[in-house]
């Protein structure tokens, strides 16, 4: 290679790890200083710095693009890239822009909301720490620094979950957090052990290129698939560990838009990243398909019978959750890197604007009940849907599973359509939900060559069939709740999914005997005033 375009490749990963390295110190900085003023520029450091690690990241998305057709080492960025324990593929790439980007727009949204509170100098460093240690997360090569990001992302968020003590629901959210993240961490290393057990490294690339160890399977292996997929369980607050998730509505709007779309996510990265060192389907992507299903099912049907705007966003958060981990134990790797992606700018955006979305959910609300003509033009997208697949099955992966999936997402946007709607407006409407089928494909088809390829990975018949049970059985709870207020058989079923079929109670009780003086609101917070609720909070 060029010695120049050597020395260039090396300048760019050296400065795509040292910006983390940045903000790490700059959090340090903000801890230590006491004048405002000084303060107050480090938060516009801190923007700069997320917008260039940004810039960064775009730049080695690009570098990737062009690599296969430069001529010489087609993997030479990864190489370079081991110099400095990175590891710059395609996922790192998306995952890297994807959290700069929204750390910088909450960090300026925080910047005003913020302004008058009290908690505002303990805001920015321990934001800067997580999102800090996402960036390391996403593109290290060693296992043993991957995990130490995953426990120090739980350990500066718990101070990001407290920033308001005097709340109970706060304490509450935080303590059941940590709680769930200490197992969580414990799971990951004895994952990353059991891996090191197998392979006899803890670098990540090697692993990959040993395609020998990989295919001779071992117990440590099997071991490491369960741990690494119960680990993800808990992270992406999965029933029934789920009630901290409700919960940490009471923490500041910027801390609960960095949850959702940040951090809760990462239990499917971990398995982005690590499922080409396993061969094929494993005990652990059985779990990932089971839990995240079920879960999928019961937060869906909880979510459409929320009242409280915020709490149905929450509720929408563990169900997209669930959705993804049983994508990934269906082996669409794709699909659940698209699905990541989407969630946590569409979480961002919810969560930052939530006083604006009370008023718009509370203006296209509709008060009539789903009627049969709704119904009617929800049969009739479906079926169009389903003919597209039919004649292009390569959309789905030939996975009929992901097939209905897509086409009850169709069918559901369609029951949206307003029955006083004009003819040619619903014609619009059920059009623009077909849609969403070429929308889909060419979203899979941008984001694919991201994904490791995995051949000979097949699904189990039994895996199947739970997928499709589990599909089903969200159609059919779907319309009974839909139409359940009409019968009084089913009316009853709304009720219960409200509460979450009160599935939390159990860990609740447990965090309750396990942590009673956790929960207790120290006397220095009863009478200190706090940042007062804003409109979009009382929602």
């Amino acid at each position: 290679m060029n010695p120049i375009a050597e020395f260039s490749l090396l300048s760019i990963l050296a400065l795509w790890l040292l910006l983390p390295v940045g903000l790490f110190l700059l959090a340090g900085l903000t801890g230590w200083l006491k004048n405002p003023l000084k303060v107050n520029h480090c938060w516009r450091l801190a923007g700069w710095a997320l917008l260039a690690s940004m810039a960064v990241s775009v730049v080695m998305g690009i570098l990737l693009l062009i690599q296969p057709y430069t001529g010489g080492d087609s993997n030479r960025l990864a190489t370079l890239g081991g110099r400095f324990g990175l590891y710059p593929d395609g996922i790192a790439v998306w995952m890297a822009t994807m959290v700069a980007f929204i750390g910088w727009v909450i960090l300026r949204f925080a910047d005003n909301y913020l302004s008058q509170d009290p908690g505002r100098d303990r805001f920015l460093p321990w934001f800067l720490v997580t999102v800090a240690s996402v960036l390391v997360l996403v593109f290290t090569n060693h296992l043993l620094i991957l995990a130490g990001a995953w426990i120090g992302v739980s350990l500066a968020l718990h101070h990001l979950l407290t920033l308001y003590q005097d709340r109970p629901q706060a304490r509450m959210a935080a303590v059941q957090k940590f709680i769930v993240s200490r197992v969580g961490d414990a799971l990951v290393v004895s994952g990353v052990v059991a891996l090191y057990l197998h392979y006899g490294t803890f670098y990540l690339p090697d692993m990959v290129q040993n395609e020998g160890a990989r295919a001779g399977g071992s117990t440590a292996l099997t071991v490491a698939s369960v741990v690494l997929a119960l680990a993800a369980v808990l992270k992406c607050a999965q029933i029934p560990f789920h009630g901290w998730l409700i919960r940490v509505m009471e923490a500041p709007t910027p801390v609960s838009a960095l949850l959702h779309a940040g951090v809760i996510n990462l239990g499917g990265f971990l398995w982005l990243r690590l499922f080409p060192v396993f061969d094929g389907f494993t005990a652990g992507h059985m779990i990932l398909l089971v839990i995240g299903g079920m879960t999928a099912v019961v937060a869906v049907l909880t979510m459409i019978t929320q009242y409280s705007v915020k709490h149905a966003l929450a509720w929408s958060t563990c169900a997209q959750m669930g959705f993804m981990l049983f994508e990934i134990g269906m082996g669409a790797y794709t699909l659940a890197l698209l699905h990541l992606l989407a969630h946590s700018l569409y979480k961002a955006h919810s969560f930052l604007a939530s006083g604006r979305t009370v008023a718009v959910s509370a203006a296209t609300r509709f008060p009539e009940s789903p009627s049969a003509n709704r119904l009617s033009w929800a049969g009739l997208t479906g079926l169009l849907a389903a003919a597209i697949l039919v004649q292009f099955p390569w959309i789905v992966e030939n996975n009929p599973v992901f097939g209905a999936l897509l086409v009850l997402a169709v069918s559901a946007a369609a029951m949206g359509i307003p029955a006083g709607a004009t003819k040619a407006v619903k014609l619009k409407l059920a059009g623009l939900a077909v849609l969403l089928v070429p929308l889909y494909s060419l979203l899979h088809f941008l984001i694919g060559p991201a994904v490791p390829e995995q051949e000979g990975f097949a699904i189990p018949g039994i895996a199947l069939g739970t997928g499709a049970t589990l599909v089903t059985l969200l159609a059919v709870c779907s319309l009974m709740i839909a139409f359940g207020a009409r019968f009084p058989a089913t009316r009853a079923l709304g009720v219960h999914f409200r509460q979450g079929l009160y599935l939390e109670l159990p860990f609740d009780r447990l965090t309750c005997f396990l942590a009673a003086e956790a929960l207790k609101v120290p006397a220095m917070f009863r009478r200190v005033p706090h940042h007062p609720f804003r409109l979009e909070e009382r929602s």
